[in-house]
């Protein structure tokens, strides 16, 4: 066939078209069969795995900075660091366009409260993470004044060890957290009250 082929090329003849029927008398051909052109055109996948890729890579960090692990959250997002590889460099200080609630330092009695406030002034979905021994345990402060450990006030996703922990630690922490973020059933928990109705 290859060689058929061939010797009518060079005779600059055309080879012999199989005869094709055209079902509807339009001029343009219409593709009934696969057609490879839309595989980089589809997507299938599930809501909540639309969701959470969505969440995950869009988090904007409430730096709470308290003590000296602020120094260390401000060196992540240098360009040493670049924390905006994980599209986390924008900072808000406006609880309502956070959220995530990373407490850096020590939390006392008395800032607890302010804590507290900032974060239930931010939206849902938010998730928190403790950077450092002091925000995650009241590291060596086991005085009267300081609250031992922020999830005595509120939930906390991500514990962060060290003191202070480097700016890798925190950038592992906040991976930990994406991939928290990538199993959750964000469809079930936003609309728990409709399902409950239905179900």
């Amino acid at each position: 066939m290859h060689n058929r082929l061939e010797e009518w090329w060079m005779a600059g003849k055309i080879p012999p078209q199989p005869h094709r029927t055209m079902v509807s008398p339009s001029i343009n051909t219409v593709h009934t069969a696969y057609d490879s052109k839309i595989e980089g055109n589809v997507i299938i996948t599930r809501v909540d795995a639309a969701i959470n890729w969505m969440r995950k890579n869009s988090l904007w960090p409430m730096p709470m900075g308290l003590a000296c692990c602020a120094i260390e959250l401000m060196a992540t997002a240098s360009s040493r660091f670049d924390i905006s590889r994980f599209g986390m460099e924008v900072m808000r200080f406006s609880p309502r366009q956070a959220d995530v609630l990373i407490v850096s330092g020590t939390v006392t009695y008395k800032m607890a409260l302010a804590v507290k406030r900032i974060w239930d002034q931010m939206p849902e979905p938010k998730w928190c993470v403790a950077m450092g021994a002091c925000a995650s345990s009241g590291g060596m402060y086991r005085s009267y004044a300081v609250l031992q450990g922020i999830d005595r006030l509120i939930p906390v996703d991500v514990y962060i060890s060290g003191c202070p922990p480097r700016p890798e630690a925190l950038i592992e922490g906040l991976m930990k957290l994406q991939t928290k973020i990538e199993g959750e059933e964000s469809t079930m928990a936003q609309k728990k009250s409709f399902f409950a109705e239905v179900g």
